[in-house]
């Protein structure tokens, strides 16, 4: 079998790879959106199935108001004593010089839960991770954040004893084992113990293409103690721009029974407008930071090397005692809402969906008209990854709005700023209208205008699709689910992380596609969605 990089396709970022036994799993960062942290299981390595998420209740993970990009950033997943240990970041502030947030623990003796409620840890920096001594000691490394404008952010990585009496960490023994290189921005550190040497993989160069994963290594866990590996990074696509996966870094190492060693990182697949220069700009990834792994050889030096050099390739050997995983080949989805829960896939914005957002079963979603996909607060919408860079969305919705207020349909949404959307509203003319507008960098167009579509009188339902490809989505509408007729074409990039880089510090998700009803109003006007349907092209 061969790994075809990225595995796990669409937003998932910042993976923290174990293996118990013969399973390995896969924890992500989820951020702004819930449930929090995304869950997935193989044995192969090569085919991984979804898992519920742990972080499914406001007990475990309260986002109400958090900043897009904000809530959890790179949750750390590890093994022992019996049970997994979750460590995961609620990031409360994203932009300016300080980054408000807390790091929990929560613990399960099975993956899919139940999980305890949260222990607060500390708030000293975020991607924290707990790492596991051989002498049954326990320490949070982190990430460590200084907010004093004189001073580097990134104030390298901290160590800190945690009492497993006490579930408390003894911030007295707190100290810096590592500063990083002069790359800077040294983050999302995860520590191993390897015949008798600690190991410290972290990232460096900021999760763009400049990315990188460096290792040091020191025999004792004393402050500054730690050396880099010599020669070029870990990993790095700085230097390698052609390949089809860029901005590898940010992961977690992994060995196999057979005694192989992985290592999974973040990475972003990149595509061009027909226009640009395929190296500057290096490319716009809708798809979000995904999953890749790489297979890690020691060199005789004792270090760690990725087969294939430090860029990495697209496919690669699988485990020599990989258990052949079923698992789904694509992410198609066809939802008919007759379930007592909503499918995996489906997402919500910073709080779980509950009564005040609707309800669904009996083969139909009501999503109860709330604040607009602009806000922070009470969104009405389920949502869920672009995993394909072609593909066809399409749903049936029920509407009747009696002011330019109340608008649901069919949406793409990257954040509060950037998304699009295809309705049914009210126009003061021609009543029930079909409108699509777009969010870009916060400013509000609307394309229709005077020539919105009016809904014939007597129309019951109308049916949208989006058709994904690549460099632009369309939306189309149809009265009979049978004919289509396209309204607008829009630029894809827009939901990508490079460009909302250019303008705002928190680009760390890729594009969803979801259904959503507006009515800021306040009335609380109903919209029933009969089915919805997501059906890969690539």
């Amino acid at each position: 079998m061969k790994i075809q990089n990225p595995v796990l396709h669409g937003f998932n970022a910042d993976p923290s790879m174990i293996r118990v036994g013969d399973t390995y799993y896969i924890a992500n960062s989820t951020f702004e959106w819930f449930p929090g942290v995304r869950l997935h299981e193989s044995k192969d390595m090569v085919h991984w199935n979804l898992l519920p998420s742990p972080l499914s209740t406001t007990t475990l993970l309260d986002m109400k108001g958090n900043p897009s990009s904000g809530g959890i950033w790179a949750p750390d997943l590890s093994y022992a004593d019996g049970k997994f240990w979750l460590i995961y970041t609620d990031v409360k502030v994203t932009e300016g010089a300080f980054k408000d947030m807390t790091n929990y623990l929560t613990t399960a003796t099975d993956i899919k839960g139940p999980w305890t409620d949260p222990i607060r840890v500390n708030g000293v920096g975020f991607d924290a991770s707990l790492f596991h001594d051989d002498d049954g000691r326990k320490y949070l490394v982190q990430q460590t954040w200084d907010h004093r404008e004189y001073r580097h952010p990134f104030d390298g990585i901290t160590l800190t004893e945690f009492d497993t009496d006490t579930m408390k960490l003894k911030p007295e023994t707190a100290r810096t084992i590592y500063d990083g290189t002069d790359v800077k921005l040294v983050e999302g550190p995860h520590l191993y113990k390897i015949d008798g040497q600690y190991f410290l993989f972290a990232a460096q160069g900021g999760t763009v293409w400049t990315h990188q994963e460096v290792v040091s290594r020191s025999k004792t866990l004393d402050a500054h103690s730690f050396e880099t590996e010599p020669g070029d990074p870990f990993i790095t696509n700085f230097d390698t721009p052609d390949l089809a996966i860029q901005k590898q870094g940010h992961g977690a190492l992994v060995n196999t029974p057979g005694g192989e060693w992985y290592y999974a990182s973040l990475c972003g697949r990149p595509w061009h407008h027909d226009t640009e220069s395929v190296t500057d700009p290096r490319g716009w990834c809708t798809l979000g930071r995904e999953t890749s792994i790489q297979k890690v050889e020691w060199d005789d030096q004792g270090w760690p090397r990725v087969v294939g050099g430090h860029g990495g390739t697209v496919e690669v050997d699988a485990p020599k005692d990989a258990i052949l995983t079923e698992a789904p080949a694509n992410g198609d989805q066809h939802d008919e809402f007759d379930t007592p829960e909503l499918n995996l896939e489906w997402n919500t914005l910073r709080t779980p969906f509950n009564a005040e957002m609707g309800s669904f079963g009996d083969g139909k979603l009501t999503l109860i008209g709330k604040r607009s996909l602009a806000s922070r607060y009470d969104v009405s919408m389920i949502a869920r990854r672009w995993q394909a860079f072609n593909f066809d969305a399409e749903t049936k919705v029920k509407f009747d709005p009696f002011t330019y207020q109340q608008m649901a349909g069919l949406t793409n949404f990257y954040n509060d700023q950037h998304w699009s959307f295809a309705f049914i509203t009210w126009d003061e003319k021609k009543g029930h209208v079909i409108e699509v507008g777009e969010n870009n960098r916060g400013e509000y167009t609307s394309y229709l205008k005077d020539d919105a579509i009016a809904i014939p009188e007597g129309t019951e339902n109308v049916w949208f699709k989006v058709k994904a490809r690549t460099q632009s989505y369309t939306y189309a509408y149809s009265f009979d689910g049978t004919t289509w007729h396209d309204l607008v074409t829009l630029d894809a990039a827009v939901l990508s992380d490079d460009y909302v880089l250019q303008t705002y510090g928190g680009f760390f998700t890729g594009a969803f596609v979801g259904l959503a009803a507006v009515d800021y109003s306040g009335y609380d006007q109903p919209a029933e969605f009969d089915y919805f349907d997501y059906k890969e092209l690539d």
